[in-house]
């Protein structure tokens, strides 16, 4: 699988197409006044000039301009820049080289980041071996107020945004957020393609609030700063947000200090649209001991909570720092939670000294009673635990309170020299999942 993710990124890469160099690219007013009448679809910013100390003015007023299509050009130096907003109906071309870096001492407003695209429409951002990067470790000191804003490029409210190929690190919130905004409750008709998410404060991505939304070919790593520091967060904020029609293929997320793949729908209810939710050949893994947590991660459904599905199809966890797979406080009424084909092996590779629960590769678990009362509504498909402990590979853990386990189902195949068991609970209800020994 690793293989093959390598071999789309290049084919990604080979094939996207190259930018071509303006006719200049220095200042030039001229071109300037072409572009603001109208005369030229195509800009340069470094027409607006060039700063080496801060170019904030001359890439807002490209973004500001009636170009179509604005190219950033390798200057040789960073573009440094306070922050930036967005605007409908154009296409950005960076161009490989080019370091967007946020200027230092600034950002200090709570939610200042470096791309913003609020309430906007048709935009395209595209930026094979390009980078933006910010200063996390400034952030999280003084003279900064404390914050998990400081994005690396914010989408609220916003439709048809198209991001490719761009490397994001080092910010002070998130790499990647998609949302709401003012005029729209979410975002909508999002592609995110062949970037790299890197060493970001709190997630590699949230996502908030979107529907029709593909991230694919992507690389979320390193995320450590605030919790929940997961390589993916799938968490709405309010009952009236939606995560419809969510894609996530041949993704990679590693060495994470939370879960590599967390969805968490506590804030939604019976009345939100119905959840759609899939990752489609996606691999986790810890390849360091970053003391992470779970590879994948489905959490607080409430017995009143949304319908749909969440399903992980054709995935692999390897040495997640917890638990390969953790479903908790999950209703059996709610959602559907369903894994397919999914690989998971050498679960708990951090040693987690504080944590006194179970240590299994599997975790079905109730934690608050006033989430749920029906534990339960997942579906493990034909999937695989590779292990070498003595533990159980499924484990459900409701033993703090009176309830019982419900609507577990599927087949898991356990290759473990140590023994084959799973533990379900007291007297599950509607349950026929069944584990069974690898044939040797």
């Amino acid at each position: 699988m690793v293989v093959a993710l390598l071999l789309l990124s290049f084919a990604a890469i080979s094939s996207a197409s190259n930018i071509q160099n303006p006719p200049s690219a220095a200042r030039d007013p001229s071109a300037v006044q072409q572009v603001m009448q109208g005369k030229r679809a195509d800009a340069s910013a470094a027409w607006w000039g060039f700063n080496a100390a801060d170019s904030t003015a001359a890439l807002q007023a490209a973004f500001d301009s009636k170009a179509k299509r604005v190219i950033i050009p390798y200057m040789g130096k960073p573009w440094i820049v306070r922050p930036l907003m967005l605007r409908s109906n154009q296409e950005i071309d960076i161009a490989p080289g080019v370091v967007i870096l946020a200027k230092r001492g600034e950002f200090q407003n709570l939610q200042d980041s470096l791309f913003t695209a609020r309430d906007i429409s048709n935009v395209t951002i595209r930026g094979y071996g390009a980078t933006l990067r910010m200063w996390k470790h400034d952030y999280q000191r003084p003279p900064y107020k404390k914050s998990e804003w400081r994005m690396g490029i914010e989408i609220q409210g916003s439709k048809n945004v198209l991001i490719e190929g761009l490397r994001v690190a080092n910010t002070g919130g998130d790499g990647f957020y998609v949302d709401g905004g003012s005029s729209r409750l979410w975002s909508e008709d999002v592609t995110i393609r062949d970037c790299v998410s890197e060493n970001n404060h709190r997630q590699g991505i949230s996502v908030i609030s979107a529907v029709n939304l593909t991230i694919e070919n992507c690389t979320f790593s390193d995320t450590n700063g605030t919790a929940p520091e997961a390589g993916i967060d799938l968490e709405p904020d309010a009952p009236n947000q939606r995560l419809q029609s969510i894609i996530i293929r041949h993704c990679i997320f590693e060495n994470n200090h939370g879960h590599e793949m967390l969805v968490y729908l506590n804030r939604l209810d019976g009345y939100s649209a119905p959840v759609s939710i899939l990752f489609d050949h996606c691999l986790a893994r810890m390849t360091k001991s970053a003391g992470g947590w779970s590879g994948m991660a489905v959490g607080a459904v409430h017995d009143a909570g949304p319908q749909g599905i969440v399903e992980f199809r054709d995935s692999t966890v390897e040495s997640a720092g917890k638990e390969d797979v953790k479903v908790y406080d999950k209703s059996a009424a709610g959602a559907r939670v369903r894994f397919v084909r999914c690989h998971w092996g050498d679960a708990w590779s951090s040693l987690h000294p504080e944590y006194n629960g179970p240590r299994v590769p599997v975790l079905i678990q109730l934690r608050d009673p006033k989430v749920t009362h029906q534990l339960g509504g997942v579906d493990i498909v034909d999937s695989y635990v590779y292990d070498t402990v003595k533990r159980p590979a499924v484990l459900v853990d409701e033993r703090h309170t009176t309830y019982r386990v419900r609507k577990l189902h599927g087949h898991v195949t356990v290759e473990n020299p140590a023994g084959v068991h799973a533990e379900l609970g007291r007297a599950p209800i509607d349950t026929d999942l069944v584990v069974t020994a690898a044939k040797q």
